[in-house]
């Protein structure tokens, strides 16, 4: 069995029952919905905002329509789709198309560069581009060079010359499946590590890669016919598609909502009747902000029926999920951790049932294996810190094109995932820090993450980084970037202060009052930091926010 199989078994079982709802709160609702689209309005005095909806029939039919287009023009087998578009509700309908010919799906981050999208295209040895208006821009830039290699494909109004109409071209296929045999072992997508380093490395998986993300996160969530899942964070990333899997299993309701303020994640999670919503630390945080300042009240909102809270892709403050089962008492709460090469989250998970162990990433999935190795790949004694290890049928087949780095991070079946981690005597395993952003100062090994969930703790601290600077006596110096809460001042002093609970050779050297980046996903660009602030001219740490 493949996803195709289950989209297959929803559009039969549950045809006139709606799969997807996307919503856009700072969009007006401007034009009546068409070709089974429904429009609702807000119940709400405020001004209604665009909604749109679709059945799983209609996922189904617009996945058929896509997949017969690209089958008619000679893609199949061993052919790959790449998509560039922000999370709409024809996104997934396209990557099950692509997946329907037996192509592979080539999922492409919205924050690339047009040198980053030629340069995933050429790796990927991409056919066709299917890209939205928000990419005019950057595609025009290098369309002449992509052109030549690759069918570009516009979905959205006011299509550029360079480019064929998505709408025009599917508007004469066929509704029907094009019949595509699919086994598990076959190639099914390509998705691109975060680039953090450098250009990102192409990820490639298997069939089934995709099935067993779905198992893993219905074994975990326990996702059934009634619950209805607030996806938030973009499609392009096997965060968001992987735990949406758990709704496609179980044929349950799924939210796409474009925009990420507090407002806007109560509010959808409310008026759609959400029972599960995935966050990312810095929206968590957001949503307990604005609570704290009484911006939002709780009494504004229907939450009766949100039972899990979850969170992965970054290191979890074990204060933040303090602070929000003081909110939300009555929720289950989960974190998840997964790798792009292990099929995203669910290799590792606390479990619902193990709030008790806030702070540790849990214990192994449903159907993976977990070891943890020292640098000559022997496992580590319980509570020794070592590289964290995967096994199991999520784990990529390779990274496409580059054996080197495939030899590299697979070794006898096992992932290195380049996370340093430690298990306690309980079984529970904590992720320490990523191996290459382990700070040697004066001989000692720091671990920014334990830094880090300490300094979140302070309660004028809205996000921090620790990274490490180079220091001519130390090596390094542990490097705090902090980035004050709003409407709030905070000086060194007072930091410090907090931090004389640390062993003194914790303690952050330096600390700097910033911003602090973060990708799509969440996850801190230290990569970023380490060049703002690694060369001559640091910002002086006594600037105050």
């Amino acid at each position: 069995m493949t996803i195709v199989h289950l989209l297959e078994r929803n559009a039969r079982e549950y045809a006139k029952d709606i799969a997807l709802v996307e919503i856009n709160p700072e969009q007006p609702e401007t034009r009546r919905a068409t070709w089974h689209e429904f429009e609702l309005v807000e119940s709400t005095p405020r001004a209604r905002h665009y909604r749109r909806e679709i059945t799983w029939e209609v996922f189904n039919e617009k996945a058929n329509r896509l997949a017969n287009m690209l089958t008619q023009n000679g893609i199949g087998k061993g052919k790959k789709v790449a998509i560039l578009l922000m999370n709409c509700i024809d996104w997934l309908p396209i990557y099950f198309g692509i997946l329907k010919t037996g192509a592979l799906a080539v999922p492409l981050n919205f924050r690339y560069s047009s040198d980053e999208i030629d340069y995933c295209l050429e790796l990927a040895q991409a056919d066709v581009l299917i890209f939205g208006p928000e990419f005019i821009g950057r595609v025009e830039a290098v369309a002449d060079k992509i052109g030549r290699r690759c069918h570009l494909i516009y979905l959205g109004a006011g299509c550029p010359m360079f480019a064929d109409d998505y709408n025009d071209l599917i508007s004469e296929c066929s509704g029907m499946y094009p019949e595509c045999t699919l086994e598990e072992a076959e190639d099914a997508a390509i998705y691109f590590s975060s680039g953090t380093t450098g250009f990102p490395k192409a990820i490639l998986h298997n069939h089934e890669s995709l099935i067993h993300a779905c198992r893993v996160e219905q074994a975990h969530h326990g996702q059934t016919r009634d619950d209805c899942f607030l996806c938030i964070p973009p499609l392009y990333h096997t965060g968001a598609k992987m735990h949406w899997f758990g709704s496609l299993l179980a044929g349950s309701k799924a939210v796409i909502l474009k925009g990420t303020q507090a407002r806007h994640i109560l509010t959808a999670a409310s008026q759609e009747k959400c029972t599960i919503v995935w966050l990312l630390v810095p929206w968590a945080q957001d949503v307990l902000n604005a609570l704290d300042r009484g911006e939002i009240s709780l009494d504004e909102f229907e939450l009766s029926q949100w039972r899990l809270m979850h969170i992965g892709a970054q290191p979890v403050p074990q204060s933040l999920i303090h602070r929000w089962l003081e909110y939300f008492p009555d929720q289950q709460y989960d974190t998840n951790y997964g790798l792009s090469e292990s099929i995203g989250p669910g290799a590792v998970h606390l479990g619902v049932e193990n709030v008790r162990k806030v702070g540790a990433i849990g214990i192994p999935g449903y159907g993976w294996t977990v070891k943890i190795v020292d640098p000559d790949g022997n496992e580590v004694q319980q509570g020794s810190v070592g590289e964290l290890c995967l096994k199991g049928p999520g784990v990529m087949t390779c990274y496409y094109r580059d054996p080197a780095a495939t030899a590299d991070t697979l070794r006898d079946g096992w992932l290195y995932t380049g996370d340093m981690a430690m298990q306690d005597d309980e079984g529970f395993i904590y992720l320490v820090d990523r191996k290459k952003d382990v700070i040697i100062t004066g001989g000692e090994n720091l671990y920014p993450v334990q830094i880090e969930n300490f300094l979140a703790a302070h309660p004028k601290v809205g996000d921090v980084a620790v990274i490490g600077l180079p220091d001519p006596r130390l090596g390094e110096i542990a490097t705090a970037i902090i980035q004050v809460k709003q409407d709030m001042t905070c000086t060194e002093e007072e930091i410090n202060e907090f931090c004389m609970e640390l062993p003194r050779y914790k303690r952050p050297r330096r600390i700097i009052f910033a911003d602090v980046p973060r990708n799509p996903t969440g996850k801190i660009e230290k990569p970023k930091l380490r060049k703002m602030y690694g060369g001559e001219g640091l910002v002086d740490s006594q600037n105050k926010s």
